[in-house]
């Protein structure tokens, strides 16, 4: 079994163990204040992870989606949907909402 990823940084691509999401690290914390989890499992580096399970018909992750913490402080970028929900530190992550642009009147 592949280990998690110690401090995530920006770039990395992490994959659940346990179903077929997967991330790229956009911003991250200088420390890191626990494991990125999917599904409740940590997630390990992609090049390491097992071959994914077959995906359910609700999908916890959704692709193209950024996922950040409740600090703002992290934030991943959804690149493969799957049935797991992603968690940082034990706090489940939510949908970045996308910027208002000036209104051009």
């Amino acid at each position: 079994m592949a280990s998690p990823a110690p401090t995530p940084r920006p770039g990395d691509q992490l994959a659940s163990a346990t179903d077929t999401t997967r991330v790229i690290v956009i911003r991250a914390p200088q420390q890191a204040a626990g494991p990125i989890e999917c599904g409740g499992t940590p997630m390990v580096p992609a090049a390491e992870a097992p071959a994914p399970s077959p995906a359910d018909d609700a999908p916890g992750t959704l692709i193209g989606k950024r996922y950040v913490d409740a600090a703002d402080t992290l934030e991943l970028l959804c690149t493969a949907s799957g049935s797991g929900h992603l968690a940082y530190a034990g706090e489940p992550l939510t949908i970045k909402a996308p910027k208002a642009l000036p209104a051009s009147d």
